[in-house]
């Protein structure tokens, strides 16, 4: 049964203590987003919790007509009837609502709105007002997907500061609390349609479950609580596999190709899982792939490097691949000037930082930069005839993607390639006999104290 009390104790289950946070409730205007705008009124309103500070937030899709300005004005009125801060947010053409997936578009929608707010207002928790039978009718959902154990676990009631304290109440509950407590909303009636698989579910497949057994969401609420058990076993169980597999885990991660390889299918899903690689015929790809071979995620590149799986986030890896300028112009009233890079490049295994190069400034446009590779970069490197791209270079020295990403290009104004730092300038802009002005790039590490 929905209580206060019973409400509050699953709050403080969530996030504790209570009443020392902020929070912005999505409230549509229909019960159990009313019922949760109430409580947390009466939270804030009691002595104890007199701290808990809330705003609510409410989008307006005009999908209904008239229907949909009701819901904004119970949602508006309660919040000024109770001095509650109120965000409105209404659909309009610029929103440009699509004929099909209706729902995704506005789960979308209203997400970006509530992330706005959060920002602008500093609230650090989302709260819904998602119930027990939404967890059902997600059971199901997932049930048919086969989902796996974190799908039929449902939906999570704290899950990235996104908090949802009536999941463990009956959606009869909650009408029965709006009843005692004479709170205003508003009836979706679309909702009794089953024209989307969810409201299928909602009124006929669970009505028919729920006539086999006068207790089945009862029932049901306690296999979800020993689902999510379960599911936070076997997550602690193959996080300590994949820590026993972790070969490095500083700039990047590294795992063990062979030992994963060993492990069962369902432990590699679930590792690869975490780093975006979620399909399930790309897992055999990935180990079978060639020395070298690289895949995305959204969030990762994972490279296979001989016997290791190597995991960069792709944002940082964006992050390294910025331009570092060294120098914007030459003064031509000095004969010489030096560079040392030794605070501008990284070390990379195998292979020695230690160069130095003299360039003839005179046949240099500047500024001088380090960038990345880029396609179809070539040179003219020392010690060779004729001209050679930069990509050729790289296979020809057997370098492995890793080290390829951490390598330097120096290049001028015009975007050439004067050398690949650090293991040949281009012999066009070396010193020569007639040189009078030089520029001299050096890496020398060997003798620093």
């Amino acid at each position: 049964m929905l209580k206060k009390s019973s409400f509050r104790k699953q709050l403080e289950n969530l996030i504790h203590p209570s009443e020392n946070h902020s929070y912005l409730l999505a409230v549509s205007g229909g019960a159990d987003s009313m019922v949760l705008a109430s409580l947390f009124k009466d939270l804030r309103d009691e002595k104890q919790h007199s701290e808990c500070s809330f705003q609510v937030a409410h989008i307006n899709y005009r999908l209904r007509g008239e229907d949909s300005d009701k819901d904004q004005k119970v949602v508006q009125d309660f919040c000024e009837k109770n001095h509650i801060k109120f965000h409105l947010y209404e659909v309009s053409e610029k929103d440009k609502k699509p004929e099909n997936s209706i729902q995704l578009w506005a789960r979308e929608l209203r997400y970006a709105f509530f992330k706005e707010i959060q920002e602008k207002e500093k609230l650090e928790f989302l709260v819904t007002a998602h119930h027990l039978n939404d967890q059902l009718e997600t059971f199901i959902i997932n049930l048919s997907k086969a989902a796996g154990i974190n799908g039929l676990s449902g939906i999570p009631a704290n899950d990235n500061h996104i908090l949802r304290p009536l999941l463990q109440f009956s959606k009869q509950a909650i009408y029965q609390f709006a009843e005692e407590n004479r709170i205003e909303f508003r009836e979706d009636l679309s909702n009794k349609k089953s024209d989307y698989l969810r409201n299928k579910i909602r009124n006929e497949i669970v009505p028919k479950l729920q006539e086999t057994n006068d207790h089945f969401l009862e029932n049901f609420k306690k296999s979800s609580s020993y689902l999510n058990q379960t599911r936070d076993f076997v997550q602690k169980q193959v996080q300590e596999i994949e820590n026993k597999l972790t070969v490095f885990n500083q700039d990047y991660k590294i795992l063990s190709k062979e030992k994963l390889d060993q492990e069962s299918d369902f432990v590699k899903f679930e590792i690869l899982k975490k780093y975006g690689f979620n399909q399930e015929e790309e897992i055999p790809k990935i180990f079978k792939a060639e020395n070298n071979s690289s895949f995305f995620s959204k969030e990762y590149q994972l490279i296979v490097n001989r016997d290791e799986l190597i995991f960069i986030e792709i944002n940082k890896k964006t992050e390294n691949t910025h331009e570092i300028t060294l120098i914007d112009r030459f003064d031509f009233s000095e004969n010489r000037i030096t560079i040392n890079l030794k605070d501008s490049i990284e070390d990379i295994d195998g292979i020695n930082k230690n160069m130095e190069w003299d360039f003839d400034a005179e046949k240099i446009q500047f500024p001088l930069c380090l960038r990345k590779q880029q396609d179809g970069d070539e040179f003219y490197p020392t010690g060779f005839s004729g001209k050679k791209k930069v990509s050729k270079f790289f296979r020809d020295e057997k370098l492995s993607i890793l080290a390829r990403q951490k390598i330097w290009i120096l290049s001028d104004g015009k975007n050439s390639v004067l050398g690949i730092i650090p293991f040949r300038q281009d012999r066009r802009y070396a010193k020569d006999e007639k040189t009078e002005r030089i520029l001299k790039i050096f890496n020398e590490t060997k003798n620093e104290i």
